[in-house]
């Protein structure tokens, strides 16, 4: 294990094994390669604001000097073994194709090389400029850094597959921001995040390559991606001559790992908002932590981007659908590498791969709602109909999701009076006192059936429980605390920064002293910037 961060080792594969732009100046303009190298921009004043332990030590870094760790991480030290650089990718946004996008304000500083030999990408955002900047500075600013940070941490310790965040700095520079993009920009405090995953490889790295008939690049990328980040269908006889077997299982696997994720995230109540091509992990893990939000009130049409209220293209219930959609545009820039003129079987394992999406995906939920809902064994013809009329109960008030189904494994097994679950319940709804007769009537009928359904499985109350309570969070990150902790972070106080990392490490537990965190969206957060929708600024 590293004592401190100039005993890091690292084995920068991507800068190494891909094709690299070679010009050198960091000017906007299209690059025809995989990347570019860049160096981070120096700041004036950097900070640490807070950092987690758990990923410090998966990197190996046991002595950690906040000065130091601010100077190397804030952007204004790179460590001799450091090849920086910014990734060159396209996509598609809110359906669109975008052309060149590009690390316009992520830095990959290299990948260091864990303990056990797994690679970690370390990566800086808002570290400065890059030739994928296009008109921007490539900066961030504390607010959405902040949320950055905690919601990473956070989607790690509730079972999400995600990237993760090493550290969070705040850098002494002013940013020009205008955060709701009404012509009225304001200065706010400047931070960089160090984002850490296996890779950092989109869905777009393929796509603009392909747009630009190179698929000699298309390729090179794919073979490099098995390689290093599938290795277990890399064949130990041929490890160098990759087949179409191998690319077919490889795109299989990616659809499957999709799956997974948005399974976790409809369970958690996730929502990404910016679920563009350019913002999906090859690796199936949650990428791009921008205008991101929590379902409190349950709402299937809702979304947190400001930039998607029209056509609500992102909203939470229609995530599953679009990862497919994202899933496809993937597919076709795979399908011209093997030969501008793909072969049949190539096509049909590439459709194959979209349908293990769709099946995956299918018994993924199926299994999730089970769990949810405290069953030992979910079968869709019979259970099927129980979570739809949920669902559609949900709908009939505004009923915050989180508490609702923890609060659910409180339920007796059987019935104690009439509306016994009313009291349960209560503290999900955000006006209990005015719940209509329909839902009070449809919530009875649910109730009846779920409670039927129940003592069909042979589980005791407690077991049941505890059950619900392993899946169904008790803390998530609320858009209303992360808007507290900016708010207190704004005014130079890092503590509830601090507070909310600790909490949120432990989401399933009951951590008593800490439920005024656990509590629904107030009042005054309902229309307040930052606590309900949220733009790309950042």
């Amino acid at each position: 294990m590293a004592t401190n961060l100039n005993e890091l080792k690292f084995d920068n594969r991507f800068t190494r094994e891909l094709p690299g732009d070679p010009i050198a100046a960091n000017q906007r303009r299209k690059v025809r390669e995989a990347f570019s190298r860049v160096q981070p921009t120096a700041v004036s004043n950097p900070v640490l604001v807070a950092h987690s332990a758990e990923v410090a030590e998966i990197l190996g870094i046991a002595n950690l000097d906040a000065d130091e760790f601010a100077q190397v991480f804030g952007g204004n030290r790179v460590l001799p073994e450091m090849d920086p650089f910014a990734m060159c990718y396209g996509g598609h946004q809110f359906g669109n194709w975008a052309g060149q996008l590009g690390d316009g304000r992520a830095i990959n500083l290299g990948e260091v090389v864990a303990n056990n030999g797994q690679h970690w990408t370390l990566q800086l955002k808002g570290a400065g400029p890059t030739p994928f900047s296009r008109t921007a500075d490539g900066l961030a600013v504390l607010r959405s850094s902040v949320r950055e940070f905690l919601c990473s941490e956070a989607m790690f310790h509730l079972g999400v597959p995600t990237t993760r965040a090493l550290s969070l700095v705040a850098t002494g520079e002013q940013v020009e921001r205008d955060m709701f993009y009404d012509g009225n920009p304001k200065m706010e405090h400047g931070a960089v995040v160090c984002r850490v995953a296996p890779s950092f490889v989109r869905f777009g790295n393929f796509e603009l390559p392909t747009s630009r008939r190179n698929f000699k690049l298309t390729r090179q990328l794919v073979d490099f991606t098995i390689c290093n980040d599938f290795p277990e269908l890399v064949p130990d006889e041929k490890p160098k001559e990759l087949g179409l077997e191998v690319y077919a299982e490889w795109f299989a696997e990616v659809c499957r790992r999709t799956a997974e994720m948005i399974v976790h995230w409809m369970r958690v109540g996730f929502v990404h908002g910016v679920m563009n091509t350019d913002n999906m992990s090859i690796l199936g893990l949650t990428i791009d932590y921008g205008p991101y939000g929590w379902l409190e009130d349950f709402d299937p049409n809702w979304t947190p981007n400001t930039t998607d209220a029209g056509g609500r293209r992102y909203r939470f219930g229609h995530q599953p659908q679009i990862a497919a959609w994202n899933l496809s545009k993937l597919a076709n820039a795979l399908a011209p590498m093997l030969g501008e003129e793909p072969a049949e079987d190539w096509i049909e394992a590439l459709q194959q791969g979209i349908a293990t999406y769709s099946s995956s995906f299918n018994e993924g939920w199926n299994a999730m709602m089970g769990s949810k809902l405290g069953l030992e064994m979910f079968t869709e013809s019979d259970d099927g109909p129980l979570v739809e009329n949920l669902l559609r109960v949900l709908q009939l008030a505004e009923t915050d999701m989180t508490l609702f189904f923890r609060n659910l494994a409180n339920l007796p097994l059987k019935s104690s009076a009439e509306r016994d679950w009313l009291p349960v319940l209560h503290d999900a709804f955000y006006a209990p006192d005015q719940l209509s007769e329909e839902l009070l009537t449809e919530t009875d009928a649910w109730v009846n059936n779920y409670r039927e359904r129940l003592s069909k499985d042979d589980v005791s109350a407690e077991t049941r429980k505890a059950n619900m309570n392993r899946v169904n969070p008790k803390f998530v990150l609320r858009n209303y605390l992360a808007q507290l902790a900016i708010d207190k972070a704004d005014q130079g106080d890092y503590s509830m920064v601090g507070e909310l990392l600790d909490v949120l490490r432990n989401p399933y537990d009951e951590q008593p002293g800490k439920e005024e965190l656990a509590a629904k969206r107030p009042e005054w957060a309902r229309h307040r910037a930052g606590c309900s929708m949220l733009s790309c600024s950042s």
